[in-house]
Formats: C-alpha cells, sequence, structure tokens
C-alpha cells in the first residue's frame, strides 16, 4: 500500500486544478487529463422523506453546478440520490434493462429525469441477482 502525501507529490498535486465545496450536499473536484478536464462531482441528495422543496432546492443546485461545466468536459457524477429506479418500461432508455427494484420512488424518477436532460450514461447495465434487495 502507497500512502500519498499530496502536498509533497507533484504528479497529483498539478493533475487537480480546483476543488470546490458548493454545498453540504454538492462538492467537486476538477483532474487534468491529456485531452480534457475531468470533473468529479459528489453529491447527497434529500431522503425520499424530505418535503418537495428541498428536493427541488437540490436539484436547482445540481443543475446550476452541472451547467456551469463546458460540454467537452468528461464528467463522472459520484452519488448517493437516496433513490429507487425501477425496471419501468419508459426509463429503460436511460437506466437500461436491469434494476434492482420494481418501481420507482419519486427520488428514482427525479434523478432518471436529471439524468435523460444531461444525456448521462445509463449505470444499471448490468444483471443484479435478488440476493442483493433489501426488504
Amino acid at each position: 500500500m502507497r500512502i500519498i502525501n499530496w502536498e509533497q507529490d507533484s504528479l497529483y498535486t498539478t493533475a487537480v486544478k480546483r476543488v470546490e465545496f458548493v454545498s453540504n450536499r454538492v462538492s467537486y473536484i476538477v483532474l487534468r487529463s491529456h485531452c480534457c478536464n475531468i470533473i468529479v462531482l459528489n453529491v447527497h441528495a434529500p431522503s425520499e422523506e424530505k418535503t418537495d422543496d428541498s428536493k427541488d432546492s437540490f436539484y436547482e443546485e445540481l443543475e446550476q453546478v452541472f451547467g456551469h461545466f463546458p460540454k467537452y468536459h468528461m464528467k463522472i457524477l459520484l452519488e448517493n440520490f437516496n433513490a429507487k429506479v425501477g425496471g419501468e418500461n419508459i426509463f429503460k432508455p436511460t437506466t437500461g434493462n436491469e434494476s434492482l427494484h420494481q418501481d420507482s420512488n419519486d427520488n428514482g424518477v427525479r434523478i432518471v429525469n436529471f439524468a435523460t436532460s444531461k444525456n448521462l450514461v445509463k449505470s444499471t447495465m448490468f444483471p443484479h441477482q435478488n440476493i442483493h434487495l433489501d426488504f
């Protein structure tokens, strides 16, 4: 195992262009690469039980941050959307054929709508076994 000292290792410090903590729910790091910048966004959405206003506020903030970056930069979204994305046919072009859940909850619908509006790559392409389901 190698422990990295960020202050002393020039390979890593030259790759990091910027780190931004937008709020307690949204942060990102911009990394320099060979062909374009890589933007890694880390988000934590309000839970399903929160009010629609808090969820709307979160997605407005996410839209602003996401829209701030040039389209040609690579964007990676690390997330905890507190969402259940189901296998509804209407979502399959965005989510793929595989899902752990039968039905989407409100947060699931919100993240699919966000992903669709931003042409994001689907992440549920691989089959899951039912042993992973939480009941």
